[in-house]
């Protein structure tokens, strides 16, 4: 494994979480309160290790940020795209832990209540993640 190989893994990390995230939503939807946990905290534990590579990635970079390589129209979705994720993402790392503390406490009436603000922020930021990636390294890397 290479330095460069981290962003790919991170997105598979977000697309995971995705899934995670998906599926933890159908499950309560269904009243399956145990698959919904499983799937919940396995959403939570894909995302930590995902931090952990972003972090670990930016420090082997040195914080370089890397290059868009589109231009015009698909420029301004990308970085709109980009301030949204961003922003949302710092929201999401207090949002998740205090959601899941109220669950794990047996507080399920406020838990609901944040969760119907966390889940669909959660899951614009693990989606929006991996199209970041896709922007960047897939369909308009930076050339030259």
């Amino acid at each position: 494994m290479t330095i460069q190989d981290i962003p790919t893994i991170n997105a598979a990390l977000n697309a995971t979480a995705t899934v995670l995230i998906t599926l933890g939503f159908v499950f309560i939807k269904q009243g399956r309160r145990d698959a919904h946990r499983a799937a919940m905290m396995s959403a939570a534990v894909v995302s930590a290790i995902f931090l952990v590579g972003y972090v670990t990635h930016k420090v082997l970079i040195r914080g370089v940020h890397t290059p868009f390589g589109g231009e015009g129209f698909i420029r301004t979705i990308y970085y709109v795209m980009l301030i949204s994720h961003i922003i949302l993402a710092i929201a999401i790392a207090y949002l998740v832990p205090r959601t899941f503390l109220l669950a794990l406490k047996g507080d399920f009436a406020r838990h609901k209540r944040w969760a119907k603000f966390t889940y669909p922020i959660w899951y614009y930021v693990s989606v929006t993640g991996v199209l970041v990636y896709f922007f960047l390294y897939q369909w308009w890397p930076k050339t030259g």
